[in-house]
């Protein structure tokens, strides 16, 4: 109670000597500026109405691309690329049949082969599915040699050593021509073609499946389900019918007993 009187005595001094300090006047706002009272407020409403004033994105309705399509896609954009850059420096040149054929064995079955060159495995196949081995005066082995041959160190060929490769192939497929109508001919065989794609694969069948399904090796019990052509008996190959016919089994000429007594008659 005594410290009271002590306290409100210092406040008062306090409170004297910041009234007897001069005013300072506050600094001028520059020119432009707003303040806090004078800012615009926004209200909900008007936040809505700038939401709604954006245009919705159209919804995406093209359907999914198959990995089929994708895939070709990227084959015929990476023909297109190699056939453009191609044609830098030429004005008007095309490429020939040939060598658009020579672009797609070339790539095929690799995603990163630029066309410009092709290895042993791609120009088997060109061979195979252009009919230029014919298994008589071109086989697989005259195939891979002309190849060996044409390489050299390198692991593939380009278009020029194509050219040369067919042309050794040539002399052998058509030994009756002269060297540039087997040439032409040649050439024929494989303009405008592509490679052969087998969309289905074939399965494999085991020794051991073929052994457990195959009705000709069953025994015992197994063997009276299935007749002679490997067809199913049903139910008289899976229980024991009483014959009532009244015939010794084994009996061959049952039923015949009616036809030859009216026979004889």
């Amino acid at each position: 109670a005594a410290r009271l009187p002590q306290r409100q005595a210092g406040g008062r001094a306090v409170l004297l000597a910041l009234a007897r300090q001069p005013a300072v006047a506050p600094s001028p706002e520059p020119a432009g500026a707003l303040g806090a009272e004078e800012l615009p407020v926004l209200g909900a409403g008007s936040m809505m109405a700038d939401n709604s004033s954006k245009p919705a994105k159209p919804a995406n309705k093209t359907p999914p691309k198959s990995p089929a399509d994708s895939a070709r896609e990227k084959v015929a954009k990476r023909l297109s690329c190699d056939s453009n850059s191609s044609l830098e420096g030429a004005a008007g040149h095309e490429l020939s049949a040939l060598e658009e054929a020579f672009k797609k064995f070339a790539i095929h079955g690799d995603t990163r082969a630029t066309g410009k060159e092709m290895h042993g495995k791609n120009w088997s196949k060109l061979c195979k599915d252009c009919h230029v081995i014919d298994g008589k005066n071109v086989t697989l082995t005259d195939v891979d040699i002309v190849f060996s041959k044409i390489k050299g160190k390198s692991r593939t060929i380009t278009f020029d050593q194509f050219k040369e490769a067919l042309q050794e192939l040539s002399k052998k497929r058509f030994k009756d021509k002269s060297n540039e109508e087997a040439v032409q001919e040649m050439h024929k065989l494989i303009e405008g073609k592509a490679p052969v794609i087998s969309g289905v694969t074939k399965a494999v069948s085991s020794p051991t499946v073929s052994r457990l399904t195959d009705t000709t090796r069953f025994t015992g019990s197994h063997k009276e389900r299935f007749d002679p052509t490997g067809k199913g008996k049903g139910k008289a190959g899976r229980e024991d019918l009483v014959d009532t016919s009244g015939y010794v089994s084994g009996y061959k000429h049952a039923g015949t007993y009616n036809q030859k007594v009216q026979g004889s008659k």
